[in-house]
């Protein structure tokens, strides 16, 4: 079954198809993870430079070996989503009418450029700033050597945070969709969203560096309102 073959199929070939189809999500993952581990060293001087400076050390036997397995386990998956997508949308696809094809199509490769594009503003914007905030803090009074597994998982947790993050647009269309709100009472909502824009920069740029958090402010703010541009021209 592709995008262009509409034909009904028996149960069985669907079934067929599905398990074909996650064999080779599956393959897909195991080579992006294979493929990390085997340039890990590469990966993880890329993660230690926003930390330029820091002393990283491991605070048990094999710490660093299964914080190397962890960081290929995540960048395989995350690498491998828009396979992954691709494959969700070649099983579904023929199933939808053209209208929903029309729908689907477009917000999953906006999604996962969003997604992605959250990702890269989290490592190159918002980084830097917050573990300078977190090295500066109390530096006269403690050393800062960090765990390089306690410190993977903060840059994980910020990369994807920013990801899902970016992913508003996508939230707003959907939410729009069923008819839960509409783009005059997303416009009616801008005092809160600024609210909450400031929340959320200042918990995600925890820096004294304002225009970090007005970079990440005016980030989310503006992804909020072209979600509403979005439904104006779908009419919602």
């Amino acid at each position: 079954m592709n995008m262009i073959n509409d034909k009904e199929m028996p149960l069985a070939e669907h079934l067929l198809e599905l398990r074909e189809r996650l064999l080779k999500s599956l393959i897909f993952i195991l080579v992006s993870i294979i493929t990390i581990l085997f340039n890990i060293q590469y990966i993880v001087k890329i993660i230690q430079k926003p930390a330029e400076g820091i002393k990283f050390i491991q605070l048990a036997p094999g710490e660093y070996f299964f914080s190397t397995l962890k960081i290929s386990i995540y960048l395989g998956l995350i690498i491998s989503i828009p396979y992954i997508l691709y494959e969700i949308l070649q099983f579904t696809i023929p199933a939808m009418t053209i209208k929903e094809k029309r729908l689907i199509l477009p917000l999953s490769i906006i999604s996962a450029i969003l997604f992605f594009g959250g990702i890269i503003f989290a490592y190159f914007i918002l980084l830097s700033p917050a573990l300078r905030f977190f090295i500066s803090y109390g530096a006269n009074i403690i050393e800062p050597i960090w765990s390089f597994e306690y410190y993977f998982n903060f840059v994980i947790l910020l990369l994807l945070v920013t990801g899902i993050a970016f992913q508003i647009p996508i939230f707003e269309i959907i939410l729009a969709i069923f008819g839960l709100v509409s783009s005059s009472q997303l416009i009616s909502y801008w005092r809160y969203v600024i609210f909450l824009t400031t929340i959320i920069s200042a918990v995600l740029t925890p820096s004294t560096d304002p225009l970090t958090q007005i970079l990440m402010s005016i980030a989310i703010f503006f992804l909020y309102f072209m979600g509403i541009i979005v439904l104006k021209c779908m009419n919602k």
